[in-house]
């Protein structure tokens, strides 16, 4: 049985209030919830990144499952190709089996990591392609890769379930989340979820013998031009509210995509010396864990969701 009282986990689709949000529209009969999802496994790409934090990729890379549409609508989201509209090229409607056939072709070739990106709005979907993996006798790590904005009470239902959280902390400061993602309580949410994620694996991140995640948390945050305070404050949220042994990765990636080309923050790229600011501050505040990137990151992080395989030119 999967995790959760449901015999069917799509069961908590009739009625969803899987995040924040709380919707309660009946999936299975319209997508007219703030995710714009009906009860499909609505699938973007399965596709190899080799582009993570070293001990998430490693080598091989991990086999990452994006899902379409999210339960935010950031102004900036360099997924926008999927996240607004759920639509490319290669989206499509898999059944649960076809998505295990799929994933399994690359755990076959060793890949050792399972990702789902953007899952807070299809966890039951999510709960059903572990099930169907398992069942086929494969034990990947699980690893889930969210905005930040879930609700603590789906969280604790996948205890025991997800091996690496890997979650964003966007914000704490409720004016800038509200101006560019569209939810002034994502400060308060995240810190919570954050602290659920927390409270089900502890500080430590656990590595196999090839040095690849296998338990914890990674918690990301990407730098954005103009936002250097909401960084410091999200920085210093986790080092003296949650633990400064978390890792972190910091992350300069930050691009402008033509939504935000008007924009008076946004419509340029990230100085260095905002990105340098930051990182000074995670110094001063003892978060000695994790990862930064290079500034040319920006321009190395860039998928194109028409192609077959998004991050490979």
């Amino acid at each position: 049985m999967l995790s959760g009282e449901l015999l069917n986990p799509l069961d908590e689709l009739r009625d969803c209030a899987l995040c924040p949000k709380e919707c309660h529209v009946n999936r299975f009969e319209s997508a007219k919830g703030i995710c714009r999802s009906d009860a499909s496994f609505n699938i973007a790409s399965i596709c190899i990144h080799r582009g993570e934090e070293p001990v998430i990729s490693g080598f091989r890379g991990i086999c990452n499952i994006f899902f379409t549409n999210c339960n935010l609508q950031c102004v900036y989201c360099q997924n926008h190709q999927i996240s607004n509209t759920g639509i490319s090229r290669n989206s499509s409607r898999m059944d649960p089996e076809e998505i295990a056939r799929q994933v399994i072709v690359f755990l076959e070739k060793g890949i050792r990591l399972v990702g789902f990106v953007s899952p807070s709005h299809f966890i039951p979907q999510m709960k059903v392609i572990i099930d169907a993996v398992t069942k086929e006798g494969y034990k990947p790590v699980w690893v889930y890769n969210s905005n930040g904005y879930d609700k603590v009470d789906t969280l604790k239902t996948l205890e025991g379930l997800i091996d690496v959280y890997l979650p964003d902390f966007k914000y704490m400061d409720p004016g800038l989340s509200l101006s560019l993602s569209g939810a002034a309580d994502y400060p308060s949410v995240a810190a919570a979820a954050i602290r659920e994620m927390y409270r089900q694996k502890g500080s430590a991140l656990h590595l196999s013998d090839e040095n690849m995640a296998s338990s914890g948390i990674i918690i990301r945050h990407l730098v954005l031009p103009g936002s250097i305070e909401n960084s410091r404050k999200v920085l210093k949220f986790i080092a003296q509210e949650i633990s400064p042994r978390l890792h972190i990765s910091l992350m300069s990636q930050y691009y402008p995509t033509a939504g935000v080309s008007d924009h008076p923050l946004l419509k340029r790229g990230l100085y260095p010396e905002e990105y340098q600011n930051v990182i000074d501050e995670m110094e001063v505040l003892g978060l000695d864990y994790g990862w930064v990137q290079k500034m040319e990151s920006a321009g190395e992080y860039r998928p194109d969701f028409e192609r077959q395989h998004p991050f490979e030119l």
